[in-house]
């Protein structure tokens, strides 16, 4: 048992695939204690987690709570690591282990996010190129490609990191809702890396309403510039946003919605210092090309 490191699953509604994700986790050679949140099921998802795999803590949501289970969930666990993990996504053996090495041994570091494999075919997700080419430049020490962002199903993260900047906004509630809390760690002078050796493979579930999470992608994406970036710099990445994004019913609602919050995005805007800035200015022409950040589908 890896007792450095807590798993940390979120699932709504797909009680088969957390099962097998389960399965797969539990019998790891380095596998690690896990908290669930179930996010308020109808498909008897807690009931059977709780009877096939008893050594999971179990937290029932009364409702949807999207990404912000996993602050609910990293409140509960005692090591000084998590590592999350989404519903169809599984680490390979031996990830858990390195990540917790990798924390134990950089004191500076943040978040080490693995190399993803996408079933069946497990062939390499199309941000990899962007996360092993990253032209962030880091210190002598970090023991990979620094990165200003990160996915959570595929990273290891350092709890006392994680509750200084809040964990995930509770405003972005799903969707890229990793984009702000990567920039608040930068900001506070956490640095996080690229790992390759740390593999995740993913089985994309069937069971997603892509319309709304494409919404929710590009409502989030917008406050996250809004909230972050000079001015100067939102205006520009927004327009590539809205440009790479369908002139569809998802894509209208979805700027919609985040006009609607820009009084709170107002009131809590907090631009990223100089230093990050250099760096996200770095990454733009890497994302304007990106075939991973397409608003599409």
């Amino acid at each position: 048992m890896e007792d450095r490191i807590t798993v940390v699953v979120i699932t709504h509604e797909r009680r088969a695939q957390v099962l097998e994700t389960l399965r797969a986790m539990t019998a790891l050679p380095d596998a690690a204690p896990i908290v669930l949140v179930d996010n308020a099921s109808t498909d008897g998802t807690a009931d059977a987690v709780e009877e096939g795999f008893p050594s999971v803590r179990v937290i029932r949501s009364s409702r949807n709570l999207g990404a912000v289970a996993r602050n609910v969930a990293v409140r509960e666990v005692t090591t000084p690591y998590v590592a999350f993990c989404d519903d169809d996504t599984r680490w390979q053996p031996g990830s858990l282990r390195r990540a917790a090495d990798r924390l134990d041994r950089y004191p500076g570091l943040a978040v080490t996010t693995g190399r993803c494999l996408v079933a069946p075919e497990l062939t390499e997700d199309p941000i990899t190129p962007e996360l092993r080419h990253s032209p962030i430049p880091g210190p002598d020490w970090l023991p990979g490609p620094a990165l200003l962002g990160v996915m959570a199903g595929l990273s290891a993260v350092r709890v006392r990191a994680f509750h200084q900047v809040g964990g995930f906004s509770e405003r972005m509630w799903l969707g890229g809702e990793e984009e702000l809390f990567a920039l608040d760690l930068a900001a506070g002078g956490w640095w996080m890396c690229w790992d390759q050796e740390m593999v995740i493979h993913h089985a994309p579930s069937k069971v997603r309403d892509s319309r709304r999470r494409r919404q929710l992608g590009i409502r989030n994406t917008l406050w996250t510039l809004w909230l972050r970036r000079p001015l100067r710099s939102a205006v520009r990445r927004m327009a590539v946003v809205l440009r790479s994004a369908p002139l569809d019913r998802a894509t209208v609602a979805a700027v919609a919605e985040a006009a609607r919050g820009i009084p709170w995005v107002l009131r809590e805007r907090r631009v990223v210092p100089a230093e990050v800035e250099r760096g996200l200015l770095l990454l733009e022409e890497s994302q304007r090309d990106s075939a991973a950040r397409r608003y599409v589908g």
